[in-house]
Order: structure tokens, then C-alpha cells, then sequence
């Protein structure tokens, strides 16, 4: 498993959902992220997830 951070900012640059959750890879994490987005109502906000190698998994602007 790999160890993932998920980060969502508002419109002024605050962290209003900054954590780390594990997935066997980049996929499943995207899936994960998603999922945490949405039970959270941030899928619309900026939002980010990093792989363990600084790779972007998702991405909304």
C-alpha cells in the first residue's frame, strides 16, 4: 500500500480538508479521493492528490 495526500483549498488559498489515506495504487486512489470529495461536498473546490512520488492522481482547479 501506498500512502497518498489528499488536500482541498478555498477560494482564498485556505486548507479547509488536508489528509492521507492508503491505496494499493493510483487508481484505487483516485477512486478513493473521489469518494472522500464527494461525502465531503469539496468536489468542486481546488482541490489536489499526491502519489508517494509527487505524482498528481487528481486534480481540480
Amino acid at each position: 500500500m501506498k500512502t497518498y495526500n489528499l488536500t482541498v483549498f478555498d477560494k482564498l488559498g485556505e486548507k479547509l480538508l488536508d489528509e492521507t489515506f492508503e491505496a494499493e495504487n493510483n487508481e484505487k486512489a483516485k477512486e478513493v479521493g473521489t469518494s472522500r470529495l464527494n461525502e465531503e461536498g469539496y468536489s468542486e473546490h481546488t482541490h489536489r492528490c499526491v502519489s508517494p512520488d509527487a505524482k498528481l492522481v487528481l486534480f481540480h482547479r
